[in-house]
């Protein structure tokens, strides 16, 4: 399966403390030294990633009801599929769809655990380096995607992603990992649906010329009532 990793990760102060449900102006007026300390964690995370990106494209058999049924890789017979709500609602027109999963690998979830007990505040401030690098990460190759599809003359719908409201990550999770080799990538799927390495993201784009934007991300995310970052998202 196709293999992207060439990504210009460039993290800023904001969105590492974003990225720990942090407000940066709030930190930067309250805990002066949080601010010292996250720029010190970007040095330090920074040459730990290794961003990379595994995706493969299926083209769009047929929907019935909520059970969007892919067509097969000719090597293999088997019935692929992905299934709920948000899948039908999200993806009812699309002709093809992209399911990636991207990763920045585990050498920053290591130096994290070697860290959190010797010095827990350098420790969780590069742990909010991985969550910001790998959502970066994700923004990018959507943006890739995106822009390729566009240059072709078709749309694409919003990025699902397992844990959306009407796609749970217990049904959509299996789901993706069943249409992508992700040990190419070193990430694989715990029995309760965790990916590991940590920072990892799993990721569908839909693709089609009558696909059209159905509201936001943030509509779709189970903490929509709560989130102080909903506009942040949403640009």
């Amino acid at each position: 399966m196709p293999i992207l990793d060439e990504w210009d990760i460039q993290l800023t102060t904001d969105q590492v403390l974003r990225a720990q449900g942090s407000d940066p102006d709030v930190i930067r007026s309250r805990r002066p030294n949080l601010v010292k300390i996250t720029e010190d964690a970007i040095l330090r995370g920074q040459p730990l990633l290794q961003p990379r990106v595994l995706y493969e494209k299926y083209q769009v058999k047929c929907l019935t009801h909520e059970y969007l049924e892919l067509v097969s890789r000719k090597s293999d017979q088997g019935k692929y599929f992905l299934s709920g709500p948000l899948i039908a609602q999200q993806l009812a027109r699309t002709q093809s769809l992209i399911v990636m999963v991207c990763t920045i690998g585990s050498d920053l979830d290591e130096c994290v655990s070697s860290l959190i007990k010797i010095d827990p505040l350098i420790a969780l401030a590069l742990d909010g380096v991985g969550s910001a690098a790998v959502e970066l990460l994700a923004i990018q190759a959507c943006n890739h995607f995106e822009k390729k599809v566009n240059d072709d003359g078709f749309n694409t719908t919003i990025p699902l992603n397992p844990g959306m409201i009407g796609w749970p990550v217990d049904i959509g999770q299996p789901q993706l990992f069943s249409l992508l080799d992700s040990e190419e990538i070193h990430v694989s799927l715990t029995d309760s649906c965790m990916m590991v390495p940590n920072k990892s993201l799993s990721l569908v784009l839909g693709i089609g010329p009558d696909v059209s934007i159905l509201g936001t991300v943030c509509d779709y995310c189970s903490l929509n009532s709560i989130c102080r970052y909903q506009n942040h998202y949403e640009k």
